[in-house]
């Protein structure tokens, strides 16, 4: 098993900045790749980027892209997503999620673990 905890979310004002965390626990050597979601009120969870948990590929959506960054350190069971240039529509629920294969990352049905979840709100 592997246990997923969000940090870092808050209220921010648009253009600003946040930074969220995610820390992995448990059996950690058997992930392929950490995602980040979100979900707005009344809305799918939607796929925000992904990184593999050994090695350099990371792949946004188009909605991020140049705005956030997802990086990781492995020293610390982390994975962090930079998000600059907020906007209202940055608005959700972040989650953070792990899988052990590397099939379909963008689709939230193939990932085994999830956190909690940290809230995001971008005043306008």
């Amino acid at each position: 098993q592997v246990q997923l905890v969000e940090s870092g979310g808050g209220l921010v004002q648009a253009g600003g900045s946040l930074r969220l965390s995610c820390e992995a626990s448990g059996r950690t050597f058997s992930l392929h790749r950490v995602g980040w979601f979100r979900q707005a009120p009344g809305n799918e969870r939607e796929f925000v980027a992904v990184i593999l948990w050994s090695g350099n590929y990371t792949y946004y959506s188009d909605s991020v892209k140049g705005r956030f960054t997802i990086s990781r350190d492995n020293a610390k069971n982390t994975v962090y997503l930079q998000m600059n240039g907020l906007e209202f529509g940055d608005t959700a629920v972040y989650y953070c999620a792990a899988a052990g294969s590397g099939l379909q990352p963008r689709h939230p049905g193939s990932y085994e673990y999830w956190g909690q979840g940290t809230q995001v709100t971008v005043s306008s």
